[in-house]
């Protein structure tokens, strides 16, 4: 028996989430997309475990998953592999390649930092090509502010303001490695990298930074904000449509260069 990683691209509009759960309200998630196509490759029923638990409507580009073969299962060549399994997942989804880890290894735990994406399309008229895929923000946005506060996330800080409330997490200090804001033309993006991330907080770090570019919040009260430990300080929860799980990065004692 040995243990398979697989990194999928997947864009989450049609789905709800990633993880397998009660009340998806009649949406499949991504893991049970993926087993079932396991299960049509192999025949026979494989769970799989992600490495994270995206939300729904979001997307990614580099999620890892892992699932454990069984003797007696066909043996498929890890360049074949994507290939052999994508014939069986929608156009939404995708498999890019396939590796072997050790049994010691865990997709979740072992995980280093991530990287996400939140996208902002910054234009009067909507645009039926980023559908789903971007949040549409009308008013024009004040990007030099946007990027100044977004340079005040970096570091190590308890980021309980920027958490959906109710949440049960009980240590709420993360390290963002990488905390900023580009532009090309129409398109704001906000890129950030931490050791790990609160429920909802890339969504509202994002939607604090266009509230900054709103001039509703200044970037000098973030420092504020993030002491207050306040929910209600922070701006407003970004729509899921914008995310993107961007990068998974493992730590080196693993032995993962993917």
């Amino acid at each position: 028996m040995s243990q398979i990683l697989l990194t999928v691209a997947y864009l989450g509009t049609n789905y709800s989430g990633f993880q397998v759960q009660n009340g998806s309200f009649g949406k499949k998630t991504v893991q049970q997309v993926l087993q079932e196509a396991l299960a049509s490759l192999y025949r026979l029923e494989i769970p799989v475990k992600g490495c994270s638990r995206t939300d729904s409507g979001v997307h990614a580009k580099d999620f890892k998953l892992t699932y454990r073969t069984e003797p007696g299962m066909p043996e498929i060549p890890f360049p074949q592999l994507p290939e052999a399994l994508n014939r069986f997942l929608p156009p939404d989804i995708s498999v890019l390649s396939a590796c072997s880890v050790p049994d010691s290894f865990h997709v979740r735990y072992d995980v280093e930092q991530k990287e996400y994406e939140y996208l902002i399309l910054n234009t009067r008229i909507r645009d039926p090509f980023w559908e789903g895929r971007a949040w549409h923000v009308i008013p024009a946005l004040d990007r030099d502010r946007m990027k100044s506060a977004a340079s005040f996330f970096r570091g190590p800080h308890d980021f309980s303001a920027f958490m959906a409330s109710g949440s049960s997490v009980r240590n709420t200090v993360r390290t963002v490695f990488r905390s900023e804001v580009t532009t090309d033309g129409d398109l704001i993006r906000f890129a950030v990298s931490a050791d790990g991330f609160l429920y909802n907080m890339v969504r509202i770090l994002a939607g604090t930074i266009v509230a900054c570019g709103l001039s509703r919040i200044s970037p000098e009260q973030i420092p504020d904000i993030l002491r207050s430990a306040d929910r209600s300080e922070a701006g407003e929860t970004a729509p899921a449509c914008g995310l993107y799980l961007s990068r998974v990065q493992y730590r080196k004692d693993t032995g993962l260069s993917v």
